[in-house]
């Protein structure tokens, strides 16, 4: 991975990012917490967003280009435009792409209903690429694109970026006309020769590595990329050293958290992917029926989730919606032999809602048998139609497993079924496992 060193002795740190990820950033929930937020100052000034997207992504080994590659049906470059739009201070969103892959884009932001994004298109290297983005800025006849006060500059493979920082960079560019984010290094950087052997090393306490995203004026950016050099254009790397070396400007560097690496090889897409499933599994709702073995139940399986937020809700009707709409996962528990009515009702409220479009939703539907009667001995009319519904409500992003637990007067017994009931329900809210959709699992 390409890391760009920075010499701190030439500029002033005066903010540091200390806090660890929010694992909330990547829900769309989170653009409420910007609004009051204590000790923050107001965005009060037009903001944008340039996210240079126009990379082939050799080093991943794909087909695709790694923005493009796919986490749970979702492109990565929309993860990291989510990052954005979630905002309400962030007014656009400039996409700069490949000419090929200008329709591609164009339907990611229409299937993912992304609502703040203009799709320009990009030039042979990155520096060009950034400046398309920036001249698209200049046509005032685009409403979509008005004139910033403050760009933000931003790789579109770096999906978890938080507000927080995102803040502190937007109003230091403003105070100080750029800013950018760093990172401690982690290696020490050396000099080699010619013939491969060591010629210095560098004191690393010194130096920092330029991370994403980076802030500036518009007014300022713009006029280095006007005045770059070709040079610049084809070998630059760094957008904080144009603003110096053509605008005059310092920028002020802020302290990022360890989590603004970004997708480079194949490997850091099932990292991202890990870190996205575990915070879509941080919370679930239990729904229990109104049989008091279910309710019971209800109350010792969310005992045993103490590793998640849960809520335990009698139904799924109309005055739960705001339950239904604050989390991405349901234990709807009901008696063996009882309807998909509550199923429905819940794949509906997603639907007219729209609640399973960004992430998908599980629901694990738990039936409860008091009659001893075997799962092998079900109707296999009604197994089907247990298949068939997953297989439809699949297709709207959201999972449904199926798991049916014995019930037992015996103490010992019950505690390890209800024990192993909650193992499974895990397992499954974390991994969000396509191919298990429809199964009807034995406890």
């Amino acid at each position: 991975m390409h890391i760009q060193v920075l010499d701190i002795s030439c500029f002033t740190c005066y903010f540091t990012g200390k806090k660890p990820l929010d694992p909330g950033c990547v829900l769309a929930c989170d653009a409420e917490r910007s609004a009051d937020r204590p000790g923050c100052a107001p965005v009060d000034f037009p903001v944008a967003v340039v996210l240079p997207a126009g990379g082939s992504g050799e080093r991943m080994g794909l087909p695709a280009p790694k923005q493009f590659c796919t986490i749970l049906n979702r492109p990565l470059i929309s993860y990291t435009i989510q990052a954005f739009e979630r905002l309400p201070w962030i007014g656009t969103v400039v996409v700069v792409v490949a000419k090929e892959n200008h329709d591609l884009m164009l339907n990611i932001v229409q299937k993912f209903n992304h609502t703040k994004v203009n799709v320009v298109h990009g030039g042979t290297t990155r520096h060009r690429s950034i400046f398309s983005g920036l001249q698209a800025f200049c046509n005032t006849s685009n409403s979509l694109t008005p004139k910033p006060k403050v760009v933000i500059i931003h790789d579109a493979v770096r999906p978890f970026v938080e507000e927080d920082l995102l803040l502190k960079i937007t109003l230091a560019a403003k105070e100080q006309g750029a800013s950018g984010a760093i990172r401690p290094l982690v290696s020490t950087v050396i000099a080699t020769t010619s013939e491969g052997y060591l010629d210095h090393s560098l004191e690393r306490a010194k130096y920092r590595a330029s991370e994403m995203p980076q802030g500036f004026l518009y007014d300022v950016i713009f006029q280095a990329y006007q005045r770059c050099s070709e040079l610049d254009f084809e070998f630059g790397s760094e957008c904080l050293h144009l603003a110096l070396q053509y605008c005059g400007v310092n920028a002020k560097l802020i302290e990022g958290p360890p989590t603004l690496w970004k997708v480079t090889y194949k490997r850091d897409l099932a990292a991202a992917e890990a870190i996205i499933k575990e915070t879509l599994s941080m919370s679930a709702c239990i729904i229990a029926g109104a049989e008091a073995e279910a309710t019971e139940l209800a109350k010792t399986l969310q005992k045993n989730l103490n590793m998640m937020e849960t809520d335990v809700i009698p139904c799924a009707k109309e005055s739960n919606a705001g339950y239904l709409s604050k989390t991405r996962n349901f234990i709807h528990l009901s008696m063996t032999g009882s309807n998909s009515l509550g199923v429905l009702e819940m794949v509906k409220h997603f639907e007219d809602t729209d609640h399973a479009r960004l992430y998908p939703v599980v629901i694990v539907w738990v039936q409860l048998n008091m009659t001893k009667q075997s799962v092998d001995s079900q109707k296999t009319d009604e197994l089907t139609a247990f298949r068939i519904l997953a297989s439809e409500v699949i297709q709207g992003n959201v999972l449904l497993y199926g798991i049916q637990i014995e019930h037992t007067k015996v103490p010992e017994q019950w505690e390890r079924s209800v024990e192993r009931l909650t193992q499974i329900t895990v397992a499954l809210i974390r991994d969000r496992n396509a191919a298990l959709t429809g199964q009807l699992l034995r406890v």
